[in-house]
């Protein structure tokens, strides 16, 4: 194969429209050292076919970091600094530094009084160890920007009980720590851009004179009681503060309470918050079709979603195209297990909260969905999300394109996993399962059939998908070694946007229950979408 034969099975077969001749023969030269007049032997172009050259998505920055904050989704962690269980595990800044180094961009910190004069993070409530606030703040400062330039939001869980000595030392930490990249308090209109916060921290949180229930709100409530009340922070200007008479004024619906903000101890620590919290009383419906200018944060529980969204689904869409939406775990997950986050991101929430501690398929997925866009922690959200015509995503639509997936073969189990991994007395039978994840119509599962006695499995099978939405589309892809009892062997998983995957002939790169990518082990697989046949 020459270069010309490369650039042609770029442009023709793989659809990188975008390639030259420079294309290829830097491929030839500087990835598989081979020179021009030699060409490529077919074990060279399977080397280049498996290498990391072929990645199935872009490894770059590739959406539109202009539009406000509200426009995308946002790779969000829950309880951050816990090493394990939601009960009795120890607090870290380990998970928090994980976190960042995985691209996560919304860091939660509880902040509780800790030894006589001093605030520590803990779950509250529970047997939960300290760690002294200072040290989560050093290490996210330390962490933050390594992997993504694009901002980070610490949400802090006050229950400092007005105290305002330890809400003054607070203020003190976090101006020390962060200096300059501290976005301070503001009064949005409309969200800020990624790319106009770039190198940024925000605090996000509830503003001081709310009593401990309703800052800790249904988040850590025991799983036999009811959803408790909405918290729903709102932006205000830095040092702003509203008197009683126009504080009284602006109640014209009563369903908002807000307190009376000239009365708050430490102004210095209001001015912290980028994102304020107001406390709804009444019917959720009214604060999502509340027409006001300024933009927020909404924050519920998943229960609480699956609940509204019987009612409210178009609502909430339209709601989170100007606000954000913060979804977290129920009260009664305390193996920090995690729930379904298709929920949410197919009604528009941004902020999708996870317990990155653990691991299995809905962790692996949120994993999936933050491959995109380079890994950046920011994803565009659908122009069905953003669009004026209002969406619902359990309504059917037509199909509007089609997924051809042809997987042809595996490699690398032999290289990351022992001889005896699977079956200690003979080879490996590999099969693989994909399903693609979205909106309900587009739900779909595939499996192949064992391919006894290789470590070297070659399938050659082809699956179709149907997508009625396929930009709120997923594809996970999960290798089992069968077992006649059922109890399958995991041989590797992955997952991906469908929007992100690129066509052609591609390397999967498949990962371990942790999430850690293996060195060797890769699935060949050919993506092709077409238009249906009216």
């Amino acid at each position: 194969m020459t270069v010309e034969h490369l650039h042609k099975f770029l442009v023709d077969f793989q659809g990188e429209d975008e390639a030259t001749i420079d294309t290829a023969q830097e491929i030839f030269l500087k990835h598989l050292n081979v020179f021009q007049r030699r060409g490529l032997t077919l074990n060279t172009f399977f080397r280049y076919l498996f290498g990391d050259l072929n990645s199935p998505i872009s490894l770059q920055v590739h959406h539109d970091m202009n539009a406000p904050l509200a426009h995308y989704f946002l790779y969000t962690g829950h309880n951050s600094y816990l090493t394990g269980n939601q009960l009795s595990s120890s607090s870290s800044t380990e998970p928090i530094i994980t976190s960042l180094r995985n691209g996560v961009r919304v860091i939660e910190l509880d902040l509780w009084p800790y030894k006589k004069d001093d605030v520590g993070v803990c779950h509250g409530r529970t047997l939960t160890s300290f760690v002294e606030l200072i040290k989560c703040l050093e290490a996210i400062k330390e962490n933050a920007f390594i992997v993504s330039e694009y901002p980070v939001i610490i949400t802090f869980e006050d229950n400092l009980n007005e105290n305002d000595l330890l809400r003054k030392k607070v203020t003190e930490m976090v101006n020390s720590t962060f200096g300059e990249m501290l976005y301070p308090g503001a009064d949005f209109l409309e969200f800020p851009s990624p790319e106009t916060l770039k190198r940024r921290i925000l605090i996000s949180t509830k503003p001081p004179q709310e009593s401990l229930d309703s800052l800790k709100d249904h988040e850590h409530d025991h799983p036999e009681q009811g959803p408790a009340n909405i918290s729903v922070p709102i932006s205000e200007n830095a040092g702003h503060f509203r008197n009683k008479a126009d504080s009284t004024q602006n109640r014209g619906n009563k369903e908002i309470e807000e307190e009376d903000e000239d009365e708050a101890g430490v102004p210095e620590y209001r001015n912290l918050i980028a994102i304020r919290a107001r406390k709804l009383k009444g019917e959720l419906g009214n604060l999502l079709n509340d027409n006001s200018k300024g933009v927020g944060r909404l924050s519920m529980s998943e229960q609480k979603l699956h609940h509204s969204i019987k009612t409210y689904a178009a609502d909430i869409v339209r709601f989170t195209q100007r606000n954000l939406l913060r979804v977290y775990p129920k009260g009664s997950r305390i193996l920090s297990t995690n729930y379904n986050p298709l929920t949410g991101w197919t009604h528009g929430a941004q902020m999708v909260a996870f317990n990155m501690q653990g691991y299995g398929k809905y962790l692996w997925i949120m994993q999936g969905m933050f491959r995109a866009n380079g890994g950046c922690g920011y994803v565009k959200k659908s122009d069905v999300l953003l669009s004026n015509k209002a969406f619902n995503p359990s309504t059917a639509e037509k199909v509007k394109k089609i997924l051809k997936i042809k997987l042809y073969m595996g490699e690398g189990w032999h290289l990351d996993f022992r001889p005896s991994s699977f079956d200690p007395l003979s080879p490996p039978d590999f099969f693989t399962k994909l399903s693609i994840l979205g909106v309900p119509a587009d739900m779909k599962k595939g499996s192949t059939q064992p391919i006894e006695d290789q470590w070297v499995p070659t399938w050659n099978k082809e699956f179709e998908f149907p997508l009625t939405v396929p930009d709120l589309a997923l594809l996970r892809i999960e290798v089992l070694e069968y077992d006649t009892t059922r109890n399958h062997d995991f041989g590797g998983q992955t997952c991906f946007s469908v929007s992100e995957l690129r066509s052609g002939i591609r390397a999967i790169p498949l990962y371990n229950k942790k999430g850690e990518i293996y060195k060797h082990v890769k699935l060949l697989m050919k993506f092709q979408f077409v238009l249906p046949v009216e």
